[in-house]
């Protein structure tokens, strides 16, 4: 299944998470209104439009990046009426959506999230390395940035207690990849600029 999201809830970095316990240093989130944080970060030149590629497999647990990610990009300057959602049947679709999104040239930047497990630790593990080295190679090829919020738990059991770590755990994945992808925005485009002016 390959679809825009219309109405999505107004809700770079590969991790092998551990579900016995939370990671050591998890970025805090900002609080108050986001037009109100908005005003602490810096503006764009020019108008960015972010595409946001997630995998339906435990939608819900992936939901919770999407939202934290709308969350904090719109605080970041990038409306949410910027940011194109599609869904994919999986993480190992994820890559090839990213790259004909990226050769569009219609988004300056493509957010991926997924969370991939299986029974077998070297099938996930392998799906995992897999699609982070894919999405890598697509923003070499095109100069897009691409951005992972792609998840590999080294244990993972369909229990409430593990659902309710994983939601949270996106929730924090989606602030974290949304500040890397605002960030990494502005400095290219004062690189660009740079080198449009033969600065550098």
């Amino acid at each position: 299944m390959n679809q825009m999201l219309q109405d999505a809830p107004t809700a770079t970095s590969s991790d092998t998470i551990s579900a016995e316990a939370p990671p050591a240093a998890q970025t805090p989130i900002e609080t108050g209104p986001p037009d109100e944080r908005a005003r602490s970060h810096p503006r764009f030149a020019k108008p960015q439009r972010v595409a946001f590629v997630q995998a339906a497999w435990h939608r819900d647990v992936v939901a919770e990046c999407r939202i934290a990610f709308l969350d904090e990009i719109e605080a970041r300057n990038i409306p949410r009426d910027r940011v194109d959602i599609f869904e994919v049947p999986g993480s190992f679709e994820i890559p090839l959506h990213a790259q004909l999104l990226a050769k569009t040239r219609r988004y300056t930047a493509i957010v991926a999230a997924g969370l991939v497990v299986d029974g077998g630790i070297y099938r996930h593990e392998f799906v995992a390395d897999t699609v982070i080295k894919a999405l890598m190679d697509v923003q070499l090829r095109t100069e897009v940035p691409v951005f992972s919020a792609v998840l590999t738990p080294q244990q993972f059991h369909e229990t409430q207690a593990h659902f309710d770590f994983f939601r949270k755990h996106f929730a924090t994945k989606g602030v974290e990849v949304a500040t890397a992808c605002a960030e990494t925005l502005l400095s290219l485009e004062r690189l660009r600029s740079q080198v449009a002016a033969g600065i550098i």
